[in-house]
């Protein structure tokens, strides 16, 4: 995978314009249990991450079908947000 790819901007109500980073819902917001933090793109412009629960669902669903779309509930967010959600969710 190429890693220059050109970065897409969000403008966060508490970060302002930042590079756009994807989450699955459950991920967004830092509170309860920490869900697990699985990365799945390490490209700097391209940043995705989803919980443990959405890697079973993911393996269950051998892919990203329909199914797994709809547990997932994708989540655009700015680098900022990804940073806190990576710091908080990760159990490792």
């Amino acid at each position: 995978m190429s890693t220059d790819i050109e970065p897409m901007y969000i403008d966060c109500g508490k970060h302002g314009k930042r590079v756009a980073a994807v989450l699955c819902g459950h991920l967004v917001k830092p509170e309860g249990e920490p869900l697990g933090f699985i990365e799945n793109s390490s490209v700097p412009n391209d940043l995705q991450a989803w919980c443990y629960q959405c890697e079973v669902v993911l393996e269950e669903e051998d892919g990203m079908t329909e199914r797994f779309r709809e547990f997932n509930q994708m989540s655009v967010v700015c680098v900022n947000c990804y940073e806190q959600a990576a710091q908080y969710h990760n159990v490792d």
